[in-house]
């Protein structure tokens, strides 16, 4: 670009501190952390008593789920880990912050679903064609508990962020827990009263059917934000009509969203206007500019005005 356009980048580059959404030190702080720590505590607790409780009942489905809770454990530990690290603010490698380590902590927790999942399948499936007799009162109460703990897990959960990833995919862990344990319940009250113990492995596959089903959907909006999707509130062609509507802006072009992790949204954009535009007045129509964006959930915005006589340099325009 010209000499011009030049002093427009320096004029943009000096005003980007006011111009940005974000809050210096960061980002806000969920209260998932102390949250994660209970579920932890209570998941890690429960997990011996189904071991134990497996063993005596000689229940697949109890022992699947024990294994599963394991992983849920090791899960919910690796989530906790990564989401305090998500909370630290930016530092020279990381100029974003580490607001996807949070991300990172969904996936590795939804991918632990799907691999607990594959395992409770093999374990069930030769069950249904070799059944075993199982201890159906021993089930009954050891469920009556796996309610018991998952829910108050759940519902420390919710008190946290709504839309954080990583906090999703933990709460489909305890929530999948909770209705695995109302489906063993119930199967333990029909084992009891009929001997129909086939009743057993067929709840292990009910709940392993649901698992894949909910991890694999998480994984996709993991991987979506590691691939720089744009965000589901995303409408460019809307942001970018409103924009245009703005006085002086000619032109509004080379438009970018991302989000960070599923809640922290990021933006560039240009915009072109006249060259008569006087720049003391730029600083107003950013400012504008940020109003808009902000009503489409964008929290980091970059914006670049460019006259209309120049030429903007990237292919992507």
């Amino acid at each position: 670009m010209g000499q011009h356009h030049s002093h427009g980048t320096c004029q943009h580059q000096h005003a980007e501190e006011h111009d940005h959404t974000h809050t210096e030190g960061g980002l806000h702080v969920h209260p998932i952390v102390k949250n994660l720590r209970v579920a932890l505590a209570l998941n890690l607790a429960f997990t011996i008593i189904e071991f134990i409780g497996g063993i005596l009942t000689n229940s697949v489905a109890i022992l699947s789920d024990a294994i599963h809770d394991l992983g849920d454990s090791i899960a919910i530990a690796a989530s906790l880990v990564l989401e305090k690290q998500s909370q630290k603010g930016r530092t020279s490698s990381f100029t974003y912050g580490k607001r996807r380590f949070s991300t990172l902590a969904a996936f590795i927790t939804s991918l632990i679903l799907v691999v607990g999942s594959v395992v409770i399948i093999f374990q069930a499936v030769p069950r249904l064609f070799a059944v075993q007799e199982v201890h159906a009162e021993g089930m009954l109460w050891l469920s009556v508990l796996g309610i018991l703990f998952n829910g108050v897990a759940l519902l420390r959960l919710r008190s946290g962020s709504k839309s954080s990833l990583n906090q999703r995919a933990v709460m489909l862990h305890l929530l999948e827990d909770a209705m695995g344990w109302v489906a063993v319940l119930a199967g333990s009250v029909v084992m009891y009263f009929t001997n129909w113990f086939w009743v057993d492995p067929l709840l292990s596959l009910g709940i392993a059917g649901f698992i894949l089903y909910n991890a694999t959907s998480n994984i996709v909006a993991t991987l979506k934000i590691f691939l720089q999707s744009a965000p589901a509130t995303y409408n460019g062609l809307e942001i970018k009509r409103e924009l245009e509507i703005l006085p002086q802006v000619q032109n509004a072009h080379d438009l970018h969203c991302w989000t960070m992790d599923g809640e922290y949204n990021v933006l560039t954009v240009h915009l072109v206007v006249k060259q008569s535009f006087p720049k003391e007045e730029w600083s107003t129509l950013k400012q504008q500019a940020l109003a808009v964006l902000a009503r489409y959930q964008i929290q980091h915005a970059t914006i670049q005005l460019e006259t209309e006589e120049e030429v903007c340099a990237l292919s992507s325009c």
